[in-house]
């Protein structure tokens, strides 16, 4: 076992629970499967509204604190009213936030104090893809996704390009980006 005395508190993050994770899925590695879900309706036009409340972790099904309500929409130049962010803007929060407390874990289990973590995040779409006018050589999605981090602690800075680096090679957002996932659609019809 990890001897979580040695290491308190840090960056906000329960370093102490970290390490008893990390020692419990060792020691049990079923523990580690996880689902999480969403359901999303359709409310008018481009304009959708996801829910994400449940989810299964720790070889149980589990609720979050509270249930979390995201809008979606296109901004009225892509045919939208604009009711919330576009889909592809919501990727780019996911690796932004997914990066980010990926460094605050890791900074924490190396001992960084951090005092600022900040990102921008940009990605490039042709929508020659979407509208089906780039004649098959242009992608949907982003052509590239270029996250920024601004970083201080208490750590010099190879230490803290560490930090981030480390964050990026266990990011599951940038892996589902990075990487071909399979996805699997089944259609119910009334």
């Amino acid at each position: 076992m990890t001897s979580t005395t040695e290491r308190p508190a840090r960056n906000g993050v329960d370093t102490p629970t970290l390490f008893a994770t990390l020692d419990a899925v060792k020691g049990q590695n079923e523990i580690a499967k996880f689902q999480f879900r969403a359901s999303n309706t359709w409310v008018t036009g481009t304009h959708s509204r996801s829910t994400a409340s449940g989810f299964y972790g720790a070889m149980q099904e589990m609720q979050h604190n509270s249930e979390t309500v995201l809008e979606f929409d296109h901004p009225q130049v892509l045919v939208g009213t604009d009711h919330g962010p576009t889909p592809v803007e919501y990727l780019l929060h996911a690796i932004a936030a997914c990066l980010t407390s990926g460094i605050a874990n890791v900074a924490a289990a190396r001992g960084v104090d951090l005092t600022k973590v900040t990102s921008t995040v940009e990605g490039d779409i042709d929508l020659l893809g979407i509208l089906g006018l780039g004649s098959g050589s242009v992608r949907n999605g982003y052509e590239q996704i270029r996250v920024k981090f601004y970083v201080e602690g208490d750590a010099d800075e190879e230490t803290l390009r560490g930090i981030v680096e480390q964050s990026r090679r266990r990011s599951a957002v940038y892996d589902v980006l990075a990487n071909p996932t399979p996805i699997v659609i089944d259609v119910v019809t009334a």
